[in-house]
């Protein structure tokens, strides 16, 4: 079975959109995460609706971000694309007769529904906030690496 990125997905959308200047296409979105507008724009259809985001059509038009970042959670966001299950497991047989096969599956399915659980718990206690300010902690550490690089390539350079 295929995992799903659909949450991550958006919440790549989301940071480039709490980072941007200006509205963002859904073209330029979708490059950013190598898929297509189509599907970026379907993606968004319920952050729209949740209140998150607002796009506007037209020339200097796009997508904005329409909540403050502090007040959105990654379960907020989550629920906003349907709830889709963030545990999956397989089961052998999905309705079955044999007695073992049910035991099997209220047991797998159980575990399942505790661990979705303590997941979501988690997700509702990070912010879209939260994420922007690793973001930019790790942006300042790697202009700062690329600084010393330069630095070091001078030293270098001014020794031949």
């Amino acid at each position: 079975m295929k995992q799903s990125s659909q949450l991550s997905d958006v919440l790549h959308v989301l940071l480039h959109l709490a980072e941007a200047d200006a509205p963002l296409t859904s073209e330029a979105l979708a490059s950013a995460m190598s898929t297509n507008p189509v599907v970026l724009r379907r993606l968004m259809v319920g952050l729209r609706e949740a209140g998150f985001v607002v796009s506007e059509k037209g020339h200097g038009g796009g997508w904005v971000m329409a909540a403050p970042l502090e007040s959105v959670t990654l379960r907020d966001v989550h629920v906003a694309l349907g709830a889709p299950p963030l545990v999956t497991l397989g089961f052998r047989e999905d309705r079955p007769e044999c007695l073992v096969a049910q035991v099997v599956n209220e047991s797998l399915q159980s575990a399942v529904q505790e661990a979705e659980a303590s997941l979501l718990g988690r997700l509702e206690a990070i912010t879209l906030s939260e994420l922007s300010q690793g973001f930019n902690h790790r942006l300042r550490a790697h202009r700062r690496a690329g600084a010393a690089s330069a630095h070091r390539l001078e030293d270098h350079h001014g020794q031949s």
